[in-house]
């Protein structure tokens, strides 16, 4: 299993917090299911940030079982929808932003076999 995760690492505008949110769920969060190959999407609002770490007031994470999957995704036409609605969504959203992907492999210690 491989998790994709998105990290939108910066500061959200004075008051835009909650219609960011909405922006999000209502306009964002759709497409990001429509990810052709995805297992499980999910979105993550920043609640409580370390004080010497970033500002990461959104992630993206989405579950893939294959890396082929992973890429079937990332050429998904609501993935390219959802890429071109950023700089529109930064400049309303956001006073700084930078956008971090990173992809981890998935150690399930949760699972127990008999």
């Amino acid at each position: 299993m491989l998790v994709k995760q998105a990290l939108f690492i910066g500061q959200i505008k004075p008051g835009k917090e909650g219609a960011m949110r909405a922006y999000v769920a209502q306009t964002l969060a759709p497409l990001w299911q429509q990810f052709a190959g995805a297992k499980r999407v999910e979105v993550l609002f920043g609640h409580h940030q370390d004080p010497k770490g970033p500002d990461i007031p959104l992630a993206l994470s989405i579950s893939y079982e294959t890396s082929s999957k992973m890429e079937t995704a990332m050429a998904s036409p609501a993935r390219h929808k959802s890429r071109d609605l950023l700089p529109e969504f930064y400049e309303t959203y956001w006073e700084d932003v930078r956008l971090v992907h990173t992809v981890f492999e998935v150690l399930d210690i949760n699972t127990h076999e008999s």
